[in-house]
Formats: structure tokens, sequence, C-alpha cells
């Protein structure tokens, strides 16, 4: 049932069908991108232009962003092994101390500008309602004046744009709604997004096994929550999928993922869908996060039109053919 009657596209943030969070305040939505040609300081000072706050290093791989208009932000090289030093440990086994203070400051800047020739520099917004990301695009514009290089800039830059949609309701059909509209919508989007070869070939984002989808598709397919993550967790128990449902399904029950042969360290459980699929495109001066969320709203458009999500999903399922779900099986094998 939408919340909404009045879909207003001429707004250039579409509205979605269904506004509200389980608990009727407005949905909420969470920004990532990775960009390159940029130093921490700068993607801080474009955060600070538009929204206010503060700012405080941690060290030279992380930098926060406090107390804006919409919450914390914090920007880091995208490596574990840096943003947690381990690169010390590293070091250390070769009989290497880069001591403390001063020295070590330089040579982390120094670590930090060569690893951001191939390691994207990742700003990650706070949640905020989905009517502020009018204001949140406004970073992003600066960050585009600031120089930002995105996807296309380089083989190298596998760099993506991640949204973090809240859902509208922990219901198990909302939820297999939403599941089925992104499955049918998956070819279309592909298209639309260009998405860049660097990123098709990465293990972040590879398509959903034909076996799920096809178990998903299936006319009697009716899981409760707990069948819904079970299903998840034997067919495609991976957060590298170009929707990532291990945060949200961590949030109904944390225990089960955490203990689940998925790559658990990495999950943060949040009431949310972590969309994952877009290029970055901040280079691009006719890009926008509108680009990437109006998208996602035309799948949950189709997740709210029972005839039309029917239609499409008896026409997918058709063409699901055992030579496809075998190659799908054969190509995931490959891979490992």
């Amino acid at each position: 049932m939408n919340d909404t009657a009045d879909n207003n596209d001429n707004e250039r943030f579409k509205r979605p069908s269904r506004r509200s969070n389980p608990d009727g305040e407005a949905r909420r939505v969470g920004v990532e991108l990775e960009m390159a040609g940029i130093r921490p300081h700068q993607v801080a000072e474009a955060v600070v232009d538009a929204v206010g706050g503060h700012i405080e290093v941690e060290n030279a791989f992380v930098t926060h962003v406090r107390d804006t208009e919409v919450g914390d932000f914090r920007i880091e090289l995208d490596a574990d092994l840096l943003k947690s030093r381990q690169y010390q440990e590293l070091l250390a086994e070769f009989g290497i101390n880069i001591g403390e203070g001063d020295e070590r400051e330089q040579i982390e800047t120094l670590i930090s500008r060569v690893a951001g020739l191939v390691v994207p520099l990742e700003l990650v917004g706070p949640p905020v309602p989905w009517t502020e990301l009018e204001t949140l695009d406004g970073i992003r514009e600066r960050l585009h004046r600031a120089g930002a290089r995105g996807t296309q800039s380089s083989p190298l830059y596998a760099f993506g744009m991640q949204l973090n949609a809240e859902v509208a309701s922990l219901d198990s059909d909302y939820l297999l709604s939403i599941i089925r509209a992104f499955l049918l919508s998956y070819d279309e989007l592909i298209e639309a997004e260009r998405v860049d070869l660097s990123r098709r070939i990465s293990p972040y984002v590879q398509p959903f096994p034909e076996e799920y989808v096809a178990h998903v598709l299936q006319a009697d397919y009716a899981p409760d929550r707990d069948e819904l993550i079970d299903d998840y967790l034997r067919l495609t128990p991976t957060r590298n999928r170009p929707l990532d449902l291990l945060p949200l399904f961590a949030h109904l029950d944390e225990d089960r993922i955490m203990n689940a042969p998925v790559e658990a360290h990495l999950v943060k459980p949040r009431p949310a869908f972590h969309y994952r699929l877009p290029n970055c495109l901040i280079d691009d001066p006719d890009w926008s996060l509108a680009t990437v969320w109006n998208r996602w709203i035309e799948v949950e458009r189709l997740a709210d039109d029972p005839e039309r999500l029917e239609s499409r999903r008896v026409r997918r399922l058709s063409s699901s053919s055992v030579l496809r779900r075998w190659l799908s099986r054969a190509w995931r094998k490959l891979r490992r």
C-alpha cells in the first residue's frame, strides 16, 4: 500500500511511492561516493562548505566532519590494511619501524598519496531524510568543481556510488517485492548505468546467481523473513552483489548473519537496502545523485505495482532455463 498518491516527477529527485519508514518518519538514505584526484582535506572542506560542521583528522587515512546540519561524515581511503594500520605489522616483519610523531605522519601521508592512485577515497555520509538529497548533491557539486575524478577517468578506477535506502516496512511480502523488482530490473539498470568494465569484472558487484533468481521468482515462493534470509545465505552467501541484502538481514537477525559463511566483518547491520551497482561519475557535469536515486525509485515503483511485477516475473522466469542455471553455477566455481 502506497502512503502517497501524488508522485511529482517534475522534481529533480523523484518521490518514493512509500515515503515513511516503519516508525512513520520520513525514510532515510545514506550515500557513499568513491573518487580520486582529490585530497581528504579537500573533500572535508567541500562538506563543511555545503552543510557546516568541523573537521577532525584521525590520521592520514581517515578524516571526519562532525556536527554538520545533517550529521557526521567520514572520509577514508577504502583499504582496511591502511585504515587499521595493519601495514605497520607487515613492515615490522621486515624489521622496519616507522616510529611515532611527525616521522610517522610524514610517511603515512606519502603512503596515502601513493595509495590514492588506485585505492578510492570514499566519502561516507550519514543517513538523512530522502528530502535532503538535494543538500547532499550540493556536496557532490563542490567535489566536482574541486577536481574529483570518477569511475571512467582510469581503467584502474572501479569506483562506485552506493545508496543505503531505508526500508518502508520489515514485512517479508514487502522485502520480497523489492528483491523481485530489483532482479527484474537488473539488465535495464546495467544498461542505463553503463556499468564500467573495471567494476563488472571486480568481485564487488557480481550479478545474482541464476539459481537464486529462479528460486525467488517462483510463483509459489512466499517466504517468511526467516526463510527469506535462509535462502539468501544458501544460494548467494556474499555481500558482493549489486543489491547487498546482508546489512538488512543482519538488522533482522544479527547472530545468524554474523555466524554465516559470509564477509561478516564487513557487514554493518541497518534497516536499509544496500544498492551498490552504480558508477561514480563525479567528474561528469551532467551526472548527479538524482541520476542514481531516480533509477532506484523506478525499482521501488515496480515493486509497488503488482500487475506489472507479476507480468515481468512470468516473462523472466520463462527464460530461466536449466542451461542458464548450469552456466551460472559454472561461472561462480570458475571465479573461486
